[in-house]
C-alpha cells in the first residue's frame, strides 16, 4: 500500500510542479491538492526511516503552491492598445472609402 501511495504522490507532485510552471493559472491546484494528500497519506504510512522521501515531495508541493499563488496573484494580465494597428485599421477604413468612391464615379 506504500508503494501505491509513494507512485501516486510522485506522480502528481511531478504534475502539480509542471503545472505551476506552465501558465494554467488556478488549475494547477488541483494536482497540487492531490499530491499533498497522497503525500500526506504516505507519510502516515512510512516508518521513521522512511519519512525522507515524502517530506521532500510535501516540500516540493507546497513550493509549486506558493509558486501559483505568487503568479496569479502578483501577475495581472493586461491587454495593451496596439497605436500602430488601430491607425493601420483607419487607414484602410479610409482607402477602401475611396476606392468605393472611385468605382461608383466609374459606374455613373
Amino acid at each position: 500500500m506504500r508503494k501505491l501511495f509513494l507512485v501516486l504522490g510522485i506522480l502528481f507532485t511531478l504534475i502539480a510542479i509542471t503545472f505551476s510552471v506552465l501558465p494554467m493559472d488556478t488549475i494547477a491546484f488541483l494536482p497540487i491538492g492531490l499530491a499533498l494528500l497522497f503525500c500526506l497519506v504516505l507519510l502516515k504510512k512510512s516508518n521513521e526511516n522512511q519519512k525522507k522521501l515524502p517530506n521532500i515531495l510535501l516540500l516540493l508541493c507546497v513550493t509549486s503552491s506558493v509558486f501559483v499563488l505568487g503568479k496569479t496573484l502578483l501577475i495581472k494580465d493586461e491587454v495593451e492598445k496596439d497605436a500602430k494597428f488601430e491607425k493601420e485599421k483607419i487607414e484602410t477604413k479610409q482607402e477602401a472609402k475611396k476606392e468605393l468612391e472611385a468605382l461608383e464615379k466609374d459606374l455613373e
